[in-house]
């Protein structure tokens, strides 16, 4: 890979409800942080990536309505409607194409919308749909699957919880910091078996920016760059009955490439910190399999022995991850700003010592349906 780095990151607060700043609002806040936190202008940038979502946006070609606001007029800038680690994808192979600098932007308000209503229309309008099934039932049909393949406990994906709901509390921007406790989980309203309320994201607002730059652009910037290692996305079947949803294979592949372009050959030795996107607790010990940081079936196992904890030889998700705030879209690039800021030094009170190379993954669709694995580092 050439050398391009992420050099300016900037994510709002986010929270349940923001109802005084409308979707050009967010989006200007997060585009004018992160060339301030990159120490660059916009005339710095030749590209712009939005990512938005007409149904979550309740409007057609929703990245118009962020098109100023992120420094777009003038300039190359398209929209990709997904997770925000594909925007960034995009954004990234924007830049190893020949553009200097490559500005990704992500909003989402989940408090204007209806999450089943949304998350119905992922599914197939003949056979599926219909049946009502959304981004919640259908994560809690991969929890049994997972849960009863493995004869994990729901008390060991709780840990889950309690881990990343107390890591938030040293992160500014989450939206749910909590000291609790596996009771706590256990005796929380059922949402969807096994799904319990504090085993499920919350609903969330807010937007996120970075910048992709090449080697000339990076060189000038005022941040230590965090250096595009390896980055790679796979997808798997449509219909979710043609899946094997224990086995996040499409994961499992999207990870192997980006190792392999990084150059890493023992996951668990050569990464030091993990952001992955887990809106439901079952799903980061499901994804630290598919990312090879275990065998398939052991990764329940991984918080009880201590590894995955902010002391441990491999801290997931010290931001407090998606289950403490969920901004769907923006979630995923979160994960790579968290990850990004990890390699730089600059993650405060949730900073892993000597973090040098970091994994962030996103994910679209439902019950990972597609996965994209990033690779950074603060050595070039």
């Amino acid at each position: 890979m050439d050398n391009a780095a992420i050099v300016g990151v900037a994510q709002t607060k986010y929270e349940r409800r923001k109802k005084d700043h409308i979707f050009a609002d967010l989006v200007f806040d997060v585009t004018r942080a992160a060339l301030e936190d990159a120490g660059l202008t916009i005339d710095d940038i030749d590209s712009v990536v939005t990512v938005s979502n007409d149904f979550f946006d309740g409007r057609t070609i929703s990245g118009m309505a962020v098109g100023d606001a992120s420094g777009g007029q003038d300039k190359n800038i398209s929209t990709v409607s997904g997770d925000g680690t594909f925007g960034a994808f995009y954004g990234l192979m924007r830049v190893l194409s020949g553009y200097k600098a490559t500005i990704v932007v992500a909003h989402y308000k989940g408090s204007e919308g209806s999450l089943p209503i949304t998350t119905n229309g992922m599914f197939d309008p003949i056979f599926h749909r219909h049946l009502g099934i959304d981004a919640i039932s259908s994560a809690a049909i991969q929890a049994n699957a997972y849960l009863t393949r493995y004869g994990i406990r729901e008390e060991d994906i709780a840990q889950v919880s309690v881990k990343n709901h107390g890591n938030a509390k040293h992160n500014p921007f989450a939206q749910l910091p909590m000291e609790i406790t596996v009771a706590d989980v256990m005796k929380s309203r059922k949402i969807a078996e096994p799904l319990k309320l504090l085993d499920c994201c919350p609903i969330s607002d807010g937007a996120a920016a970075i910048i992709i730059a090449g080697e000339e652009v990076a060189a000038k910037c005022k941040t230590k760059p965090a250096w595009v290692k390896g980055v790679a996305h796979c997808c798997e079947e449509y219909f979710l009955g043609d899946r094997d949803l224990a086995n996040p294979v499409a994961l499992r592949d999207a990870a192997r490439r980006a190792y392999a372009m990084a150059g890493i050959r023992s996951p668990m030795d050569e990464i030091d910190i993990a952001e992955v996107l887990e809106p439901f607790s079952y799903m980061e010990p499901l994804w630290l399999e598919g990312l090879e940081f275990c065998k398939p079936g052991e990764g329940g196992n991984l918080i009880g022995k201590g590894i995955t904890t902010m002391g441990g030889k491999l801290p997931v998700n010290p931001s407090g991850g998606a289950l403490s705030a969920n901004p769907v879209l923006v979630a995923g690039l979160a994960r790579l700003i968290e990850a990004s800021l990890q390699v730089r030094g600059d993650a405060g009170a949730r900073q892993v010592k000597d973090a040098g190379t970091a994994l962030a993954h996103g994910f679209n669709g439902p019950c990972g349906q597609s996965h994209c694995v990033w690779i950074v580092s603060g050595n070039r």
